[in-house]
């Protein structure tokens, strides 16, 4: 099955079945069974050490399978050449920044656009959108906020237009104008076909977008909701 023919069909982008991964020999999933459609905005919850960044990690082609099976568009999480290309069509919007301190912020697009084939000018647009114009375009990266420095990240993640995003607390460091950004773009990115699966402890916020919660406990799903989800407005998105 290709990646090409799982975003359009209403098929299974993930499916997990007694899926572990290990952190340094931890197992930090535990034999997790999951299915995420195409179109699909999954919010991913539950306490600190239950595994969601591992699970993210693992989607991402970025952590190998130890056991089970773990398919992603149909490539296998346990094979590093299928990881390989895996990384091409998933996008993980990570704690770290992964930003360049010394270059500016308009060095730091045009070096992550050019290395993933991104859309530059997407990019842009984003930061344009998120209050990062052209007064901070040449600022190097060590002199931005944690907020400025996380609406970069945005942008960059965003212009490689990855069929799968996946986002560990996309909402960080925020404020609530940026928040309610963030949560239009992931609206917009299902609109065009992508699917979402993002860990955050903002219930309230996640509920209102999420078309599907998993809690994980212990490295386990805990619980399993499908849930209705309130159509926004986001034509306002750049």
């Amino acid at each position: 099955m290709s990646s090409q023919d799982s975003t359009n069909d209403k098929t299974d982008v993930v499916e997990l079945q007694n899926a572990v991964a290990l952190i340094n020999r931890f197992p930090a999933l535990s034999g997790v069974d999951l299915r995420f459609e195409a179109g699909e905005i999954c919010h991913l919850c539950g306490p600190n050490g239950a595994g969601k960044t591992t699970l993210l990690r693992l989607l991402a082609g970025l952590l190998p399978l130890h056991s089970g099976s773990a398919t992603v568009f149909g490539y296998d999480t346990s094979s590093r050449f299928d990881r390989r290309h895996l990384r091409r069509v998933a996008g993980l919007l990570a704690h770290e920044s992964f930003l360049y301190d010394e270059l500016s912020v308009e060095e730091n697009l045009q070096f992550w656009a050019k290395a993933h084939r991104g859309d530059y000018r997407t990019g842009r647009n984003i930061l344009k959108s998120v209050g990062i114009g052209s007064r901070l375009a040449s600022v190097p990266v060590r002199g931005l906020s944690a907020g400025q420095k996380r609406k970069v990240s945005l942008a960059i993640f965003v212009c490689r237009r990855p069929r799968l995003w996946l986002l560990d607390e996309p909402h960080a460091s925020l404020d609530e104008k940026g928040r309610d950004f963030v949560d239009k773009l992931l609206l917009r990115a299902v609109e065009f076909g992508s699917t979402v699966v993002f860990a955050s402890h903002n219930h309230e916020r996640s509920s209102a977008i999420a078309t599907k919660t998993i809690s994980l406990v212990g490295g386990q799903v805990h619980e399993e909701a499908e849930q209705e989800t309130a159509i926004k407005e986001v034509k306002d998105v750049s």
